[in-house]
């Protein structure tokens, strides 16, 4: 798969003869498809481009390695069509990265690898945002809108973020009637592991920039879940991860108006034409996950 991968990238480096379009083509950075190429010279013991600062082209070892790569490259697509066509299960390997969260993925997950046993799931779970040609992933599953347009998404389902609190606590503290009540309550809050930052809440208008308190603050969704159920504090939190806590009245909500809506979004490289056994994933996970709010 990596091999195939190199040759993908071999080719639009030189139907593009840019390394900055083919990573923009593929999602990924120019180095990445740099390295990529410097690989498959290493490996072969060739120069397959000449490089200069103003342009890229073919040596005569590229070109002829082009033709091969076209016709490698062509075989493989029709026999992806042949199969497609002729097999009705779907079935291999699945490399997915997903978010550091267990809710609402491993049931579903659980769901789908009974109803689809001939597929074998490799999952990562990691916040980090992964290199998904370079690092050989199928597909990544994230929140939020899509920062690089040249990945393909679907929309898998939404959900609602919301201030959420313990009963106990606010009997104590008192219930924030606005924003600014914040800055006298204890806030738990979440650091992305990527920058370090600390995870923006939706408070809106003049308020929108104040600093609230870091009475704690955790890169663990179930964490901040226990913390607030244990009256620690308030916490922003998903809809879905804490329902049943809301339906147990173990978490109240607060300041409704700073509820925000997310999306969680299914993303693989441009141009690739998705296998079977990535559809019927993707379908499976638009139909099980939030299948209320798609």
């Amino acid at each position: 798969m990596d091999s195939l991968n190199a040759l993908t990238i071999f080719v639009s480096v030189a139907e593009t003869r840019s390394f900055v379009a083919t990573g923009r083509q593929m999602g990924v950075s120019s180095s990445a498809i740099g390295k990529s190429i410097a690989r498959l010279e290493q490996r072969f013991g060739v120069r397959l481009f000449n490089r200069s600062t103003r342009s890229i082209t073919l040596t005569d070892e590229g070109e002829r390695f082009l033709q091969r790569s076209l016709r490698i490259l062509g075989e493989i697509e029709a026999a992806e069509a042949e199969f497609s066509q002729t097999s009705s299960t779907p079935q291999g390997r699945l490399k997915i990265s997903l978010p550091l969260v267990s809710e609402p993925f491993l049931p579903v997950l659980a769901q789908f690898k009974k109803t689809y046993p001939s597929v074998d799931l490799d999952l990562t779970f990691d916040d980090r945002r992964v290199d998904v040609i370079e690092e050989g992933y199928d597909a990544v599953i994230r929140a939020g809108d899509v920062p690089d347009s040249s990945l393909t998404s679907r929309l898998l389902g939404r959900y609602q973020m919301m201030l959420v609190g313990a009963p106990d606590y606010f009997q104590q503290h008192g219930v924030p009637q606005r924003p600014l009540d914040l800055l006298q309550h204890a806030c738990i809050q979440f650091r992305f592991p990527n920058t370090g930052k600390l995870q923006s809440w939706p408070l809106r208008g003049e308020h929108a920039d104040i600093d609230l308190p870091t009475s704690m603050v955790c890169n663990n969704l179930e964490a901040r879940i226990c913390f607030a159920v244990q009256g620690i504090g308030i916490a922003y939190l998903p809809d879905f991860a804490i329902r049943p806590a809301l339906d147990a009245n173990a978490l109240l909500q607060v300041l409704d108006d700073c509820s925000h809506g997310e999306v969680y979004r299914i993303m693989w490289p441009s141009g690739k034409h998705p296998a079977l056994k990535l559809r019927v994933f993707i379908d499976f996970l638009r139909a099980h996950l939030f299948p209320e709010h798609t």
